[in-house]
């Protein structure tokens, strides 16, 4: 699996063969859009409608867009967000994680999540959370399972859903020598 990050533009413009693989990806996981209601029809996600939804992940400063390729196909995307909104959480965020349908329980969700897990350790970073919503067991399920543990039930801020907020510490125990002896 290759990663690679989206780059920035000014306009948030993506290249049409892109917008359009982004598009199938979105599209494949009709269940999820289902229960987030982020499309107002998950039977008919359009371009330009994933076109909107990046542009507004990217109007925050510190997101970012990785995506997730495998013998030259898009299979998965997450969006992360170097800072929160709010002023006074202090860990990164995952924004979204999303694999395409077709490509499920092959571990490109978990090789991205560690990924992403990797590169914010290597800033220094001492946690990483993000927010499930509390009606995909799944998702929760997926999290938990990788070590993420529950700190908050709240709405999230953009749309008011209730939501799961979950946090992974990305400190590292170290081994002592003689520990364990």
């Amino acid at each position: 699996m290759i990663v690679e990050a989206l780059p920035r533009t000014e306009a948030h413009a993506l290249p049409g063969p892109l917008l359009t693989e982004l598009t199938a990806l979105h599209a494949s996981n009709q269940e999820f859009h289902q229960l987030s209601g982020d499309f107002p029809d998950p039977d008919d996600i359009r371009p330009e409608q994933v076109a909107a939804a990046l542009a507004d992940e990217l109007a925050q400063p510190t997101a970012e867009v990785l995506l997730a390729r495998a013998e030259g196909r898009l299979v998965a995307v997450a969006i992360t967000l170097g800072r929160h909104p709010d002023p006074l959480q202090t860990d990164p965020w995952l924004g979204l994680l999303m694999v395409r349908a077709d490509a499920r329980r092959a571990g490109y969700g978990r090789r991205l999540v560690t990924y992403v897990e990797t590169g914010f350790r290597a800033e220094g970073r001492t946690g990483l959370r993000l927010a499930v919503l509390e009606n995909n067991p799944e998702a929760l399920a997926f999290w938990t399972a990788l070590g993420y543990e529950e700190t908050d039930r709240r709405p999230d801020l953009a749309h008011g859903r209730p939501c799961v907020v979950m946090r992974k510490s990305l400190v590292q125990v170290q081994d002592f020598p003689g520990a364990g002896d």
